[in-house]
């Protein structure tokens, strides 16, 4: 029996702490393909519509692609924006829904849109006013989503990346979309328990190379292999979102002896709890990663730096200058900053002779509380781009992506990448297609929490992260929360938990 199903792609994670918004410019900007031109920019990437494409091909299924579109994390999308954007969501179904066997919906699962709070969980509402319950519909989610009973009473379908840094997008993308076809043939007939923790987040923001994460997976795919049960997902939650349904999340995907799955959610929640306390990371203070950097010796690799609260990844502007203040201040060498986000100062260099001397005062701008105001800075320019580069590395392999015109920097020691466009470095081509040689230096500083791992701890003799003090500081004791539920740790330092 040949299906047809219909799919999009819609990602957004929200940062409702940051000033800068999220208009329609920014995902189209970013990312907005429509139809054949998204299956041919992504379909043969590590992305979730490329493992729809594959069990579409293996099932025989007649496959519709409305759209993918991803702007990157930053504030509030504006309700033009989210209009605009599941309105070409739901006139696709519209249109085919007389024909529809099943939708298959890649999305975030943190994008807060203005009178959305619970943006994923309103989309699904409009396309349930459409085809009813008719439709089997399954939706993929990034490991950091605050999911919500909504989300998941009106999707008979949800799995979530197992991997972070990620790089199980794909392989996400075809679990999904196997549990969606034995539905629509009528072997099954799946619902997803949901089980969430009172927390801002999990311990170490769901990391899965290290810490106590690794055998919580391992549970959840080993229980995957129980009968009746199709997918496990354990969601850190997005902690740059001051929402309600805040927080860590455990679901299965399941039929049958729901008490039984409901348990065994319980038991990997409350391993979250027990671990609460377990960070794995040691955060520097620039001054201290400084220091270090400055007597390194590159013996077995670089010294990579992570700037982890001025992570553009999760909605940091990603122009916080203190740990390149302090990299400049403890005077250290042979080593390479990127990126710094400045279109302002990339304009300013746009119009100078590479190999000229320049000043400027660079970073800060957008707001000099988080992370540190502009630095005055002269140095060599050496040189400008159109800040385009195809990655390669094992979180977006095959995908070409952009920094916008960009600006190379040698001030004194350090070799800056400036750029226009905000993104978190996590790829060896993001600095390479600029001209610097990332093996080649002593030091490396770059603006990521995470998935910078995948790439760049495999060429480093050591790897330490940063609280520059930016915007996704890792501790939530910072941040202006108003509207979560409480008690909420670690807020609240004597919430009970009620399982």
């Amino acid at each position: 029996m040949c299906f047809t199903v219909l799919s999009a792609e819609l990602y957004h994670e929200t940062n409702t702490f940051s000033r800068q918004a999220t208009p329609y410019e920014a995902f189209a900007k970013r990312l907005t393909f429509f139809g054949k031109q998204a299956i041919a920019a992504r379909g043969g990437a590590n992305t979730e519509l490329g493992g729809f494409l594959d069990v579409a091909q293996d099932k025989g299924w007649t496959l519709i692609h409305a759209m993918s579109a991803e702007a990157k994390p930053s504030g509030l999308v504006l309700q033009e924006a989210f209009e605009r954007l599941t309105s070409t969501i739901c006139d696709a179904v519209q249109g085919e829904a007389h024909r529809l066997d099943g939708i298959m919906l890649g999305l975030h699962g943190a994008m807060v849109a203005e009178g959305a709070d619970d943006a994923e969980g309103e989309l699904l509402s409009r396309l349930r006013a459409i085809v009813g319950d008719r439709v089997p519909i399954a939706i993929t989610l990034d490991s950091h989503a605050n999911v919500t009973e909504r989300m998941c009473a009106l999707a008979d379908i949800i799995v979530s990346y197992k991997t972070y840094p990620h790089v199980d997008m794909r392989d996400i993308g075809r679990q999904a979309a196997a549990i969606l076809h034995r539905t629509m043939v009528g072997e099954i007939k799946p619902t997803t328990i949901r089980v969430a923790l009172p927390m801002v987040s999990e311990a170490n923001w769901g990391r899965t190379d290290v810490g106590p994460m690794v055998e919580l997976v391992a549970q959840a795919r080993r229980y995957e292999q129980t009968p009746e049960v199709f997918a496990v997902s354990i969601n850190a939650g997005f902690p740059s979102a001051d929402i309600v349904d805040l927080g860590p999340t455990v679901l299965v995907t399941c039929q049958g002896d729901i008490d039984a799955h409901r348990n065994f959610a319980t038991h990997l929640a409350q391993r979250i709890w027990e671990n609460r306390t377990d960070i794995v990371n040691r955060f520097y203070e620039p001054d201290e990663a400084a220091k270090l950097a400055s007597r390194y010796e590159a013996l077995t690799g670089p010294l990579v730096i992570a700037d982890f609260a001025d992570n553009p990844g999760g909605g940091g502007y990603g122009d916080s200058t203190a740990l390149l203040g302090a990299l400049l201040q403890a005077g250290v060498t042979d080593a390479c900053f990127g990126a710094m986000i400045d279109p302002e100062v990339v304009k300013v260099l746009d119009n100078k002779l590479i190999g000229s001397s320049v000043t400027v005062s660079l970073g800060g701008k957008i707001d000099p509380r988080m992370g540190g105001g502009p630095l005055e800075l002269t140095g060599t320019l050496l040189r400008l781009s159109d800040g385009e580069y195809v990655c390669d590395g094992p979180v977006c392999r095959g995908l070409t992506l952009s920094f916008g015109r960009t600006a190379v920097l040698q001030v004194e020691g350090i070799t800056v990448l400036i750029a226009s466009e905000r993104a978190q470095v996590l790829d060896l081509q993001q600095f390479i297609s600029f001209g610097i040689d990332p093996l080649s230096k002593r030091v490396i500083a770059l603006k990521s929490m995470q998935h910078f791992r995948a790439a760049f701890e495999p060429i480093a003799g050591q790897v330490i992260v940063c609280d520059s003090g930016a915007l996704c500081s890792p501790d939530p004791l910072k941040l202006p929360y108003q509207n979560v539920r409480r008690p909420i740790y670690p807020l609240d330092a004597d919430v009970v938990p009620v399982w």
